[in-house]
């Protein structure tokens, strides 16, 4: 059976989205508020939402205390490390090291992005870790008709990174969590139009887009929504390759608020 309208919102969460937040991306705040504008003129026309959710654990290779120098020194956040700088010992593994450099090195094999390290940031049950308020009374809103959201939460092995909602930068043979989600992805062939918004630009919705560039039966309906969505500052392009194969198999780059659903 086919249903009409999926919007997917990655990762709005406070961390992310509100000044204060450990990994703020300037601009989102305004794109929580875009995004929840569109359910809100929508809200007859969206038949289901999705709702992905980063989490971390304090100790995660994505975080500046997983890593030491010779001096026990943690590197900055934003640093960027590299299998030469393990083996040169500028940045060392503080726990499961072989099963680090391997990540690291599987990170160049698989044309993953760079490794690199951001500040903590949403902490599994922490504040951070929440949906914006803006946007959980939206969809709280939208839920009242008697529809159901889904929630997917990604980022919780502490040995990789999840950017991509459908699976790890670099899948764990024995975590499942890591593993290409299959359901999701049945849950997106149901649907005739997928609209995406979320954070940040250049990471995890850039991610998200490229692993479903992977199904052309679901990147065939994506519409982007531009002015939902923002850059870590300084990172502007480096997910250009990836909205350039985008735009190239098809999928729709637009506005919010030139966006009117009909049944």
């Amino acid at each position: 059976m086919k249903f009409n309208n999926l919007l997917m919102i990655v990762d709005m969460q406070n961390d992310f989205c509100m000044p204060n937040g450990s990994l703020y991306i300037p601009g989102a705040e305004k794109d929580v508020e875009r995004t929840a504008s569109f359910i809100r003129k929508n809200i007859s026309y969206i038949d289901h939402i999705i709702l992905t959710q980063d989490n971390h654990q304090v100790i995660d290779i994505s975080h500046p205390y997983f890593w030491e120098d010779k001096n026990g020194n943690h590197p900055e956040p934003y640093t960027q490390i590299s299998t030469e700088d393990i083996e040169n010992e500028i940045w060392i593994p503080r726990f499961e090291v072989s099963k680090a450099k391997d990540y690291i090195r599987n990170l160049g094999k698989e044309r993953e992005f760079p490794h690199i390290v951001w500040p903590e940031h949403c902490i599994q049950g922490s504040r951070g870790a929440a949906f914006t308020d803006v946007i959980m009374s939206q969809v709280i809103e939208w839920a009242r008709q008697g529809k159901h959201y889904e929630l997917v939460v990604k980022g919780t092995n502490p040995l990789t990174e999840h950017f991509g909602v459908l699976r790890a930068n670099i899948p764990v043979d024995t975590s499942a969590e890591t593993q290409l989600n299959t359901t999701l992805l049945g849950t997106l062939r149901k649907y005739n139009s997928i609209f995406i918004a979320g954070e940040a630009k250049s990471h995890c919705v850039a991610n998200t887009v490229k692993q479903l560039l992977e199904y052309s039966d679901i990147s065939g309906k994506i519409t982007l929504l531009q002015d939902c969505m923002s850059n870590v500052p300084g990172m502007d392009h480096i997910a250009d390759a990836i909205y350039s194969e985008a735009e190239n198999a098809g999928i729709v780059f637009k506005r919010s608020t030139d966006i009117n659903l009909k049944k």
